[in-house]
């Protein structure tokens, strides 16, 4: 086995390994995962801010 099919099999497998994120990122099962991460960023909106303490490290 020389490099050049080293570098042909790491290429494959490279493909192969993008080919099953493709997959998995829009198989139906993956979806209830994702749509409930998309809302995260607008959980708990209605929520006021929680004050925040400054100690001063000074002293």
């Amino acid at each position: 086995m020389d490099i050049n099919d080293f570098r042909s099999l790491v290429t494959v497998l490279g493909l192969l390994c993008f080919l099953g994120i493709c997959v998995w990122a829009w198989s139906k099962h993956a979806k209830a995962g994702f749509d409930e991460a998309a809302q995260l960023p607008f959980a708990d909106d209605d929520m006021p801010a929680a004050p925040r303490s400054r100690q001063s490290k000074e002293g």
